[in-house]
C-alpha cells in the first residue's frame, strides 16, 4: 500500500466510523505507516466526520508531526503513539466516546460479548483509571507517561475502556478496527438493553467467544462489512453535495426568474 492510498483510507475510516454513530465531534483513527512502522498517520485536528486524505499527516511513535504545518493537531495523539510502541501487533487504533459505551465507563460494570459480532471485542475488556497513577486530571489524555498507562492497562486486549471518558480499540488492519469499533458499541447498546428485561445475561462462553472472533475477523466478512459501510458513506456523502448544490444553485435560479420578469 502506498503513502497516498493510506492516507485515502484512514481519512475514510474516520469518515465511516462517525456515519455509523460510533465518533462524534470527536474521536480520531489512525493507522501505523504502511512502510515505517516507527511512523503513524493520524488528521490535523477536525471533527472525523469531515476527514479528507490531505488532512492526514505522520506522526513518530513519541507522538510529534513529522513535517509542521499551521493547523492544530489533536491533543490526544499520545494514545496511538504509546499503543503503537507497546504493541507491534497494532497497526490500527481508535478511540472514541460512544454513547453506548459510557455507562460501562462510570459505573464499571463490565462488558460481555452477547452474541457473534459482539465476540469481537475479545474475551476481557479492561478498565482503566486515570486517577490510580496521576490523581485529579482534566481527562484527557495528552502526556506520554498517561498514553503509556493507558497502553499498559490495554495489555495483550483489544479493548480497553476509559473512566470517566471513553474507549480505545486496537486492531491488526484498518478495516478490522472498525468493525471491532463499531461491533463493540453495538453490543454495548445490546447489554443495556438486555439487562432492562430483568431476566439476566447469558453472554457467548471462552470458546465461544474465541471462534466467533476467529471467524468474524476473516478477510471475508470484514471486507464484507466495510463494503457495506463504505457504500452507505457514499450515498450520505453524495447526498449532502447533491444538497449543498442545489442550495447553492437556488438563488442563481431566482435571479433569471428575477430578470426574465422585469
Amino acid at each position: 500500500m502506498s503513502l497516498a492510498e493510506a492516507r485515502v483510507l484512514v481519512a475514510r475510516a474516520n469518515r465511516m466510523i462517525a456515519h455509523e454513530g460510533v465518533l462524534d465531534a470527536f474521536g480520531h483513527v489512525t493507522m501505523r505507516h504502511p512502510t515505517d512502522p516507527n511512523r503513524y498517520l493520524m488528521s490535523r485536528s477536525r471533527a472525523p466526520e469531515l476527514v479528507q486524505p490531505e488532512d492526514i499527516h505522520e506522526f513518530t511513535l513519541d507522538s510529534e508531526i513529522v513535517k509542521p504545518i499551521k493547523e492544530r493537531l489533536y491533543g490526544e495523539r499520545v494514545i496511538h503513539g504509546e499503543i503503537y510502541k507497546a504493541r507491534p501487533d497494532v497497526v490500527a487504533v481508535c478511540h472514541h466516546h460512544a454513547q453506548s459505551m459510557l455507562p460501562f465507563c462510570v459505573t464499571g460494570t463490565k462488558m460481555k460479548p452477547l452474541n457473534h459480532l459482539g465476540a469481537t471485542m475479545g474475551s476481557k475488556v479492561p478498565l482503566w483509571d486515570s486517577r490510580d497513577d496521576f490523581g485529579n486530571t482534566n481527562l484527557l489524555v495528552i502526556k506520554p507517561e498517561e498514553g503509556a498507562s493507558l497502553a499498559r492497562a490495554l495489555g495483550p486486549h483489544w479493548t480497553v475502556l476509559m473512566r470517566r471518558h471513553g474507549a480505545t480499540v486496537a486492531g491488526r488492519t484498518l478495516d478490522e478496527v472498525t468493525f471491532r469499533t463499531i461491533y463493540t458499541a453495538r453490543n454495548a447498546a445490546a447489554q443495556i438493553q438486555a439487562e432492562l428485561l430483568g431476566t439476566g445475561l447469558e453472554p457467548l462462553n471462552a470458546e465461544e467467544i474465541e471462534l466467533a472472533s476467529e471467524y468474524n475477523l476473516r478477510p471475508g466478512p470484514v471486507g464484507r462489512a466495510w463494503e457495506y459501510w463504505s457504500v452507505r458513506l457514499d450515498k450520505a456523502e453524495g447526498n449532502r453535495r447533491a444538497m449543498s448544490v442545489k442550495a447553492a444553485r437556488k438563488p442563481a435560479a431566482k435571479k433569471r426568474k428575477a430578470a426574465r420578469r422585469r
